[in-house]
């Protein structure tokens, strides 16, 4: 009998998807997602050591697409704030043969460890340092893509949230104004680069690397704390929410949305 012809689980094959912060975490499982899903993967970050153990790690973990898809790094230091401008249009221009192969995705999960100042010691300085990652390196990345993007519905860019934005913990004012900018952010881009689109994925507690900050002594007791929030009695994995940008890259019809995965966070306990 003959394949039939697989109209939705081919919809990323043969696309070019750029994920910033693909080394771990979320960025990380998006990447094994969309070498499933047939496309070729681009990854970035700040520290070429760890993008070239990850391209080992995707090799080993999917050696046959590996084979037949392509699988390329370039490194990124989104942190450095006086050049980012220049790092970013570097990076889109090696990711894309200086704008001769246009991608088709861009994914941002970059972020780095954000810190939890107590209110009394939160200073502009501060403020700025929190905000250049997760806030200002995707509005610098906006300013370029229409140069090394095809133009057109079925391109997308994705940014990250946070549950935060809606329902913040005692002590997390700062992550929870990131994260709320972030949805902000969404919506103009949405607007202004057009038909390419532009949406979040916003998630509660993932467990991700980003846990390693927590005293090692105290990590059981934060984790069941994160679980026992939400309806689920569940921490999130990165293999959860990568189903969520996964979405929005396949849904051409998705532009100024957030898609959520939370685990009920909203609805659960205070």
């Amino acid at each position: 009998m003959a394949s039939p012809n697989l109209k939705y689980t081919s919809k990323l094959q043969n696309s070019r998807v750029l994920i910033i912060g693909g080394t771990s975490g979320l960025g990380f499982a998006v990447a094994e997602a969309v070498l499933e899903h047939g496309a070729d993967v681009i990854i970035s970050s700040s520290n070429p050591a760890k993008l070239e153990k990850t391209v080992d790690r995707l090799k080993e973990a999917y050696p046959s697409q590996a084979e037949k898809q392509s699988l390329t790094t370039h490194a990124c230091d989104l942190s450095d704030v006086s050049n980012l401008d220049v790092n970013i249009e570097k990076l889109l221009k090696a990711a894309t043969d200086n704008g001769v192969t246009k991608l088709n995705h861009i994914v941002f999960t970059a972020g780095d460890a954000l810190v939890r100042p107590a209110m009394q010691d939160i200073t502009p300085d501060l403020i700025n340092k929190a905000s250049t990652v997760r806030y200002v390196a995707p509005m610098i990345l906006a300013k370029h893509i229409s140069n090394f993007i095809e133009i057109s519905p079925a391109s997308s860019y994705t940014l990250t949230g946070g549950a935060s934005s809606h329902r913040p913990r005692s002590g997390w004012p700062l992550g929870a104004g990131l994260a709320a900018g972030a949805e902000g952010l969404m919506r103009g881009l949405a607007v202004e680069l057009k038909p390419v689109r532009v949406n979040l994925v916003q998630a509660a507690a993932v467990h991700t690397e980003l846990f390693a900050n927590f005293p090692a002594e105290k990590l059981d007791d934060i984790l069941e704390s994160f679980a026992n929030g939400g309806l689920t009695g569940t921490v999130g994995t990165p293999e959860d929410v990568a189903e969520a940008y996964i979405y929005l890259m396949k849904c051409h019809y998705a532009t100024g949305s957030i898609v959520e995965a939370n685990g009920g966070y909203y609805l659960g306990r205070t």
